[in-house]
C-alpha cells in the first residue's frame, strides 16, 4: 500500500516541479530573472488593459465584456454601460486606455467595431465609470473604414502629453484603402481627447484627405504606443506572410502598403508590391521574416527591471511569446529577444504598472503578470 502512495507523491512533486518551472523563468544572458504569476484564467480575447488605480485592472475582451479585475483579491467585476460590439471575425470590442489626466476627468477610451448597416467601422469612444457601469458613452469618431470584410480592424490607443489621442485602423481587409486618403483604413488618426481634429494635423487643408489621418499605409496597425520620455510614436502591425514592421510614426508620413512590403502574398512565392523601397515611402524600423504575428506594445520604463529600460516589448500571436526589443540611444535596433515561449500563448495584450511591473493577456482568456525575483 505504502507503495502506492509512494509514487502517487513522486507524480504530484513531478507535476509541481513542471507547473514551477513554467512560473519562474531566469535569463542568464543579462542577468534578469522574473516570476509569472496567474491573475485571472477562462476568459474570451483579451484584447485591451488599462489601470484606473493602483489595484484596479480594466479589461475588454473581444466578445464585448468590460471588466475590473481587482490585484489584491483576484475577484472580476463585470461592467454594464457599453453599447452594442459586431463580434465577428477579427473584429470586436477592441482596447482600453486612459490618458494622463483621467483621474481629474474620468474618462476611460475605448476602439470598437461598430455595425454600419452590417458593415463594421473602427471606432473611438469614451465614457466614465460610476459605480459598476459605464456612463455619457460617447463615440468620438465612426470612422470611415467600414468594408464587407471582418478583417484588419486594429486597434490600439495611446496618449501623448499635449492632450491628443491616437488610434490605429488597419486596411479593412482591401488593400489600396492604405493609399486613399478618403477612408480612415490602414491609418494612423488623431484627435484631441473630446475627439475634435487638432490645427496642426497634417491634412487639416486639404479637402481631398480626411484630416484625423496621421500617417496612412498600414496594413494592419495592433500595437500602439506613444514613449513620453523620449517623444516617439511607435507602431507595430502585421505584414502578409512575413513582413511585420515596428515602425516610428511622423506626421503625415506614408507607410507603404501594399506598395512596398518585406511580405509575401498568401497564395504564391511572390512578393507583395513593387518592392521594399521607394522614394517618398518610410522604411521599417525594423522586419520580422518570418511573421510573428504582432499584437499590443509597450515601450518599457525600466522600474522594475533597469535592463530592460526602454526596450519595446510586444505580444506574438503566430510564435506564441512576448517579444523584445533593444534599442541604442539613437533609436536603432541592437537585439531581439523572445520570452514566455514555452507557455504556449497567444499574447494580445501587454502593458506595465506605476512600478514596472509587467502585465500581459492572451487569447486563451488569462491576465498574467511578470515581476522581479529578488536574490539574497
Amino acid at each position: 500500500m505504502w507503495i502506492k502512495y509512494f509514487f502517487k507523491f513522486v507524480s504530484l512533486l513531478f507535476i509541481f516541479q513542471i507547473a514551477y518551472a513554467q512560473a519562474v523563468l531566469e535569463y542568464k544572458n543579462n542577468n534578469v530573472s522574473f516570476k509569472l504569476d496567474e491573475l485571472a484564467k477562462d476568459l474570451n480575447v483579451i484584447w485591451g488593459m488599462a489601470f484606473l488605480e493602483k489595484n484596479r485592472l480594466m479589461f475588454t475582451q473581444k466578445s464585448g465584456q468590460i471588466s475590473i479585475l481587482d490585484l489584491q483579491t483576484k475577484a472580476t467585476v463585470n461592467i454594464t454601460g457599453a453599447p452594442e460590439i459586431l463580434y465577428e471575425g477579427q473584429g470586436g470590442l477592441l482596447d482600453v486606455a486612459v490618458p494622463l489626466d483621467y483621474t481629474k476627468e474620468g474618462w476611460i477610451y475605448f476602439t470598437y467595431v461598430k455595425n454600419q448597416n452590417n458593415r463594421g467601422a473602427t471606432t473611438l469612444a469614451r465614457a466614465r465609470l460610476d459605480k459598476n457601469q459605464l456612463v455619457q458613452w460617447q463615440d468620438l469618431l465612426v470612422s470611415k473604414s467600414d468594408t464587407q470584410t471582418s478583417r484588419h480592424f486594429g486597434s490600439r490607443i495611446s496618449f501623448d502629453e499635449q492632450g491628443h489621442v491616437y488610434f490605429s485602423i488597419g486596411d479593412r481587409g482591401i488593400r489600396n484603402n492604405a493609399q486613399d486618403l478618403s477612408n480612415h483604413a490602414g491609418s494612423i488618426l488623431r484627435l484631441n481627447l473630446d475627439g475634435t481634429v487638432p490645427f496642426d494635423n497634417p491634412y487639416v487643408h486639404n479637402k481631398k484627405v480626411l484630416n484625423e489621418i496621421y500617417s496612412y499605409g498600414h496594413r494592419n496597425p495592433q500595437g500602439l504606443f506613444y514613449d513620453k520620455l523620449h517623444k516617439r510614436l511607435w507602431s507595430i502591425e502585421h505584414g502578409p506572410r512575413g513582413g511585420d514592421e515596428i515602425n516610428l510614426i511622423f506626421k503625415g508620413k506614408n507607410y507603404g502598403w501594399p506598395v512596398i512590403s518585406y511580405g509575401k502574398e498568401y497564395y504564391s512565392p511572390f512578393a507583395v508590391g513593387e518592392g521594399t523601397h521607394k522614394i517618398g515611402m518610410q522604411q521599417p524600423h525594423k522586419v520580422y521574416i518570418p511573421s510573428i504575428a504582432p499584437s499590443g506594445m509597450m515601450v518599457y520604463s525600466g522600474k522594475a527591471f533597469p535592463q530592460w529600460e526602454s526596450n519595446i516589448f510586444s505580444g506574438a500571436l503566430k510564435l506564441k511569446h512576448l517579444n523584445k526589443i533593444e534599442l541604442d540611444k539613437n533609436a536603432k535596433v541592437i537585439k531581439e529577444e523572445r520570452l514566455l515561449e514555452n507557455i504556449n500563448e497567444r499574447i494580445r495584450c501587454v502593458i506595465e504598472d506605476s512600478q514596472g511591473l509587467i502585465y500581459i493577456s492572451t487569447d486563451s482568456g488569462k491576465i498574467l503578470k511578470i515581476s522581479p525575483i529578488k536574490k539574497d
